[in-house]
């Protein structure tokens, strides 16, 4: 606010300094009076015509100042928030948002949730810019920052391209990372850990955003992805015992997903990943301890989750297309890429979702899925179950567990205990035209980590 006031103060100096000039040359009085002064005042009113014509030069430049400092006052703004010209000056040259990014919001109370895209060396990153300006519904709202790794030449040329419909800012600690030798082939994991924590860094405490979607370079998005995360935004806000929403489903294949249920969203304990949502609080709880590798299982941790859930919807509104990566392809030939992608467009910001707060939701869930008659897996698989509606398989150990998953076609990893899209220990899924809950005794007592 004392920047805005002192470019005031100069603006109207400048103004009051040019009229009041300009006026007393206006109104001077006619100089040649005698034929004796003629050729001497012939001679001043030339050089009073020259003065006339700089202040003239010098009131267009100086109102053309004035409008370029309020045009620097406006993108000093980054989602209504004024950054510190100081801040600005840090980032270097290679790190500055676009003017879009910088805009004031229109509406000051609006949601500004940017999206940040990692990036390294896929060139392939251009099919996920393209879909996200394709079914981005506002630039203001959904600013598109992709955040770059690797400093690879060829990637950075195709992310330039889509400037300025998004941002691109660069991790700029490019040395070796020194790892144990027995762990010097997941090298690329340190890279990516240190690339999050640097990145994050910036979206929060640099630009000073609320909250962000975390893409990575080689998903898909659904028609509907901004409405996803635009509806359930007020949840992750209001709602502690959350913290983070997904839009990805890890069992999401066809033949294990309700492809009628669009709409159906719930409540997981394991953390999914994969374009997802994190608030500022969060970040600053993090960001204190923040490991220098394999960051998605670090944060699935009992230490980190604190028995906190995230939402994950009944089809993925994203699906990655990236076989070749630091992971080596690991699960894709097998099972991501046939996870099916939502193509129908859910309005979800115009939806209730307060089923989905816990208080709600853990009665509702707990008394559909031990209300629901037990089954075997043979029952299932054979269709020798008379009656309609959710049944349920009830699992005893880690592998009977991993037996039946493997049966039905669901993961069976665990981390921290905790298997994929699990609920208090239940999977929900879709099968053969029937919900089925793969699930633990009623007096379960919580996930052991030695399952892991």
């Amino acid at each position: 606010m004392r920047i805005k006031r002192t470019y005031c103060l100069i603006a109207t100096f400048i103004f009051s300094w040019i009229f009041l000039l300009y006026f007393t040359f206006q109104n001077r009085p006619n100089l040649a009076s005698t034929p004796n002064d003629s050729i001497a005042n012939q001679v001043l009113e030339v050089d009073i015509r020259k003065l006339e014509d700089g202040i003239q030069e010098e009131f267009k430049k100086n109102k053309e100042m004035v409008h370029n400092l309020h045009r620097f006052m406006d993108n000093k703004k980054v989602a209504g928030v004024e950054i510190e010209i100081e801040k600005e000056k840090a980032l270097g040259s290679d790190n500055k948002l676009s003017p879009h990014v910088l805009m004031r919001n229109k509406d000051p109370s609006g949601i500004v949730i940017p999206v940040l895209v990692f990036a390294c060396n896929r060139i392939t990153v251009s099919r996920c810019l393209d879909q996200l300006l394709q079914y981005r519904p506002d630039p203001d709202q959904f600013p598109i920052i992709v955040s770059q790794d690797c400093n690879d030449e060829q990637t950075r040329t195709v992310i330039n391209k889509y400037i300025p419909q998004v941002s691109l800012i660069q991790q700029p600690d490019q040395s070796e990372i020194e790892v144990p030798p027995k762990e010097k082939k997941f090298r690329g994991y340190f890279k990516i850990a240190r690339h999050y924590g640097w990145a994050l860094n910036e979206i929060f405490f640099n630009f000073n955003f609320k909250s962000v979607i975390i893409v990575e370079d080689d998903l898909d998005i659904a028609p509907d992805f901004f409405e996803y995360f635009l509806g359930t935004y007020p949840l992750l806000e209001k709602d502690p015992t959350l913290w983070c929403i997904s839009a990805w489903n890890d069992n999401g294949k066809v033949g294990l997903i309700d492809e009628k249920q669009s709409e159906t969203l719930y409540r997981t304990d394991f953390f999914p990943g994969l374009g997802w949502m994190l608030n500022k609080a969060l970040w600053q709880e993090l960001s204190a301890k923040w490991p220098r590798s394999y960051w998605d299982d670090w944060i699935r941790q009992p230490e980190q989750r604190k028995e906190r859930a995230c939402i994950r919807p009944e089809i993925s509104r994203t699906r990655t297309f990236g076989k070749i990566g630091v992971s080596n392809g690991l699960f894709y030939e097998k099972h991501l890429k046939y996870i099916k992608l939502n193509e129908k467009f859910v309005p979800f910001s115009k939806m209730n979702m307060s089923y989905l707060t816990r208080e709600v939701y853990d009665k509702q869930f707990i008394n559909a899925v031990y209300q629901s008659a037990v089954v075997s897996y043979q029952e299932l698989r054979e269709g020798k179950i008379a009656h309609d509606g959710p049944v349920r398989i009830v699992y005893y150990t880690k592998e009977s567990f991993k037996r039946t998953a493997k049966m039905l076609g669901l993961m069976d990893d665990f981390r921290s205990g905790v298997p994929r899209t699990a609920y208090r220990g239940v999977i929900t899924f879709f099968y053969k035209g029937r919900t089925v809950y793969l699930a633990p005794n009623l007096n379960w007592k919580g996930y052991d980590i030695k399952w892991s």
